[in-house]
């Protein structure tokens, strides 16, 4: 039994398709013997293409129905269908811009060709030679004038191309998820102009981009659990980065005024639709701005994303309508809370915000600081309100323990995080440079740590950096995954990165 048979349409057990696998697998094999036998090399080493097929396509519109081109073009891809006619078959090869349909006739190739080419099977790579035509139903095909077998497969494709809809298996093997489904391709071609141009948009601007460690030997730059690893040689333990920002502020103590790096961070948290261990961020750092320059930044960059890249501002994400444009609304945290939760927190106790969210069964340790209760009921009762673009302002000084004191509030952080969708897409502030403040806030930090978030030793090296004088300085981090996902209407962070980390089987 051969692939060519298989009917997608019909319904089977689970025994039934694993017995179809079994056979076409075997199939597959047998075919393969019989074209080793017969000379075919099944695992070719190059086809010099004319293009890819939707540039052939472009170039041949003007093809006459029934009437053969005279260019010959070749074209190769997968064979994602065959249909056999007697002395002819038509199949459809497919390319990364598309797919086209072939035509194979008999007296045209040749009886042993012909029946090589009887022995190919949906799955496998060819190239494919022949001049253009259309049909008469007015569809762009390749008549064939030479077949090559470039790569044989041995495994069933997922449900002969109509969609491979298991979430389990599409995340373990994204190879077959990209081959099935369109879409997905679609969406990481999406992500890969995100990230172009965000470093387009910033490099015109002036901003120098740059690699930092990835090891670190004191986790910093984020409240998050890091994961660990051993150098062998030096006989010292290393942390995976949480964040960047360390290293890049050192770099603006050194008298670089703009930089950012796009790049992997890594938190030893637990996994959800929003959460992967293993996540990209952009982060930059300018001099001689504030957290009000680096909004503005921000609100600019994905406006222009949404310009370049959807050409509309206005996009549906998960059946709500988002409008990008701008100017994006400011609110502080505690006005937010009173907007969106209904909850004067200027007008209560300590004790009252305890009282409250204790009803909603949240865990509060001991020598909570009012700061952090504070975060707590917006966590509890705002972020999930938060739909439009909406930056949150005037955060707790008490979680802020990188960001400069509000010049007329002390009780308040210059720090700001953008919402879209109940979601935070980044975090920004007036960077501190008071090294004496910055020490003092990193040991205060480490005594009211009671989970292990934060390292239990500051970093001596980046404090003494701050005391040769950082300048001024904004900075701005954003979560591109979760950029993609409103881009490209994702439910799941998992569906726009390429391999999100699994569980064993």
């Amino acid at each position: 039994m051969s692939e060519h048979d298989t009917n997608p349409e019909t319904p089977l057990t689970p025994e039934q398709h694993a017995a179809k696998e079994s056979e076409v697998i075997r199939s597959k094999k047998d075919n393969l013997l019989f074209l080793k036998e017969h000379g075919v090399l099944p695992y070719g080493y190059e086809f010099k293409r004319t293009g890819l097929v939707e540039e052939v396509k472009a170039r041949n519109t003007a093809a006459v129905e029934g009437v053969d081109g005279t260019v010959q073009e070749a074209i190769a891809g997968r064979l994602v269908s065959i249909r056999e006619h007697g002395k002819s078959t038509f199949a459809n090869v497919k390319d990364f811009s598309g797919s086209m349909q072939i035509y194979i006739k008999k007296d045209v190739v040749g009886d042993e060709v012909y029946s090589l080419f009887k022995k190919f099977d949906i799955g496998d790579i060819v190239g494919i030679t022949g001049v253009v035509f259309k049909t008469r139903t007015g569809e762009l095909t390749v008549k064939a004038s030479k077949i090559e077998l470039l790569t044989k497969s041995l495994l069933p494709m997922p449900e002969k191309f109509h969609g491979l809809k298991d979430k389990e298996i599409r995340y373990r093997k994204r190879y077959l998820d990209l081959i099935a489904n369109d879409e997905v391709r679609k969406t990481f071609e999406i992500r890969t102009k995100i990230t172009k141009e965000i470093r387009n948009f910033l490099d015109a601007k002036g901003f120098l981009e740059v690699e930092t460690p990835m090891m670190h030997t004191i986790p910093g730059g984020a409240k998050a659990k890091p994961f660990t690893t051993h150098h062998n040689a030096l006989d010292m333990e290393l942390f995976m980065r949480i964040a960047p920002e360390l290293y890049l502020k050192r770099l603006i103590v050194g008298g670089f005024e703009k930089v950012y790096e796009i790049n992997r961070n890594f938190r030893n948290e637990g996994l959800s639709i929003k959460h992967n261990p293993e996540f990209t961020m952009l982060e930059l750092y300018e001099a001689y701005t504030d957290y009000k320059g680096v909004m503005q930044m921000c609100e600019d960059i994905v406006v222009h994303l949404a310009d370049t890249i959807l050409g509309t501002r206005v996009i549906e994400y998960q059946g709500e309508k988002i409008d990008m444009s701008p100017p994006w609304k400011k609110v502080s945290m505690t006005g937010s809370i009173k907007e969106y939760g209904g909850i004067d927190v200027d007008n209560m106790s300590d004790a009252d915000i305890i009282e409250m969210l204790k009803k909603k069964e949240i865990q509060i340790r001991a020598g909570v600081t009012r700061g952090e209760l504070v975060t707590l009921l917006f966590d509890e009762f705002v972020e999930a309100k938060l739909i439009q673009p909406v930056f949150i302002t005037d955060f707790p000084v008490e979680v802020s323990p990188l960001s400069k004191v509000n010049r007329s509030n002390p009780k308040i952080a210059e720090r700001f995080e953008p919402y879209i969708f109940g979601r935070e897409i980044g975090n920004g502030f007036s960077e501190l440079n008071d090294a004496e403040d910055q020490e003092a806030r990193f040991r205060a930090q480490i005594e009211m740590d009671t989970h292990g978030e934060v390292a239990k030793t500051i970093d001596e090296d980046y404090v003494e950096a701050l005391k040769y004088g950082m300048p001024p300085a904004g900075g701005l981090g954003m979560g591109i995954d979760r950029i993609v996902m409103f881009f490209t209407n994702a439910a799941s962070i998992r569906d726009v990165i390429l391999f999100p980390l699994m569980r064993g089987k």
